[in-house]
């Protein structure tokens, strides 16, 4: 069993344990949460391929597994079902535990703030291609987000805040494989820093902080699509 794919276990094994829990009774709305992944893991999926295929970044063959499919190893595909499987999980338990709507306001206007700046850092790296896209992306996905008032920014905001520390523990050890805080020889995912700003935090490039905003933003977005057009 390889380290991404251990670590990919590590990181659904309690949601799907705790998919039954009536509390948040998460299983039942599988039906909404699956094709929020299936959509959104087909736009990050052919990203993924074409920046792999261009050296913007690759994974370690030490790492992974042989099992390649259109220049991406297995666990970068499963990657994509597990880790919003697991967030939105996080975003159910903040709605369950938190009242927090009345800040969807104020929510909204940060969306709007981070996006507008994400725009601006995008074009101002125009030639480092993960920066750009990156920041472009998820920069307009938070502009469409926040173009009206949603009954979800607020928990959404939270949830992404509770997410980064999965990130870090998850991420960390992903772009580092000695798993000391260096910088790795040999991490299970590399990055050709001539494509990103190489600001990093501990071993984590600070673009990986925007690429999972954006990640679970849009399963967040379709999830709740499919369930109001439910009701």
């Amino acid at each position: 069993m390889t380290l991404y794919f251990k670590l990919l276990l590590f990181t659904i094994s309690f949601p799907l344990l705790a998919s039954w829990d009536k509390r948040f009774n998460y299983a039942s709305k599988f039906k909404f949460l699956f094709p929020s992944i299936f959509i959104t893991g087909s736009f990050f999926i052919v990203w993924d391929i074409i920046f792999t295929q261009n050296g913007v970044w690759g994974f370690s063959e030490t790492h992974t597994s042989n099992i390649n499919i259109l220049s991406l190893p297995i666990e970068e595909w499963l990657f994509f079902i597990i880790i919003p499987f697991s967030c939105v999980f996080i975003y159910e338990s903040v709605k369950y535990f938190f009242d927090i709507k009345k800040y969807n306001g104020i929510s909204r206007k940060i969306i709007i703030m981070v996006g507008t700046s994400l725009l601006i850092l995008s074009f101002l790296n125009s030639e480092r291609a993960y920066t750009f896209w990156n920041f472009l992306f998820c920069g307009s996905f938070l502009i469409y987000s926040g173009y009206k008032e949603r009954d979800y920014h607020a928990n959404f905001i939270v949830s992404y805040l509770f997410s980064n520390i999965g990130l870090l523990i998850v991420n960390g050890i992903l772009t580092d494989g000695n798993f000391d805080f260096n910088f790795s020889t040999d991490p299970v995912v590399w990055y050709n820093n001539d494509e990103n700003l190489f600001i990093r935090f501990i071993t984590i490039p600070i673009e990986d902080f925007f690429y999972s905003l954006l990640l679970l933003l849009m399963n967040v977005t379709f999830y709740e699509k499919f369930k109001s057009k439910s009701l």
